[in-house]
């Protein structure tokens, strides 16, 4: 199975599993950062032995839906994706969408209490 798909499949699992649980959002929340770590490790990884690599964009997408600090954990536990320019504007680029979507739903969501 293509690395990317597989990337895809674990980040739909995790979300299907967290709409079971008590508090979907925080596991959601918590899965999606853990898959985010563990993601940037085994990039790092795959760069070290001249495997086939996770896309920049993949990544970009898992910091867009809740995965941000697990990617800010990852870039500096692993030394992953911190002096490539283009991507770091991109990435600062995601986490604001993401914050400003959380910020967006939170406010605006109608079952939510104010």
């Amino acid at each position: 199975m293509n690395l990317n798909r597989f990337c895809y499949l674990l980040l739909i699992l995790s979300a299907i599993g967290s709409i079971f649980t008590p508090h979907p959002v925080a596991t959601w929340l918590l899965l999606a950062n853990l898959l985010t770590l563990l993601i940037y490790g085994a990039d790092k990884m795959a760069a070290r032995k001249a495997w086939r690599r996770v896309p920049e964009s993949t990544l970009l997408v898992f910091g867009v839906v809740g995965g941000w600090p697990g990617a800010i954990v990852g870039q500096q536990l692993f030394r992953h994706k911190t002096q490539k320019q283009p991507f770091k504007t991109w990435f600062v680029v995601s986490v604001i969408v993401s914050i400003s979507a959380m910020v967006a739903v939170y406010r605006f969501y109608p079952f939510l209490p104010s």
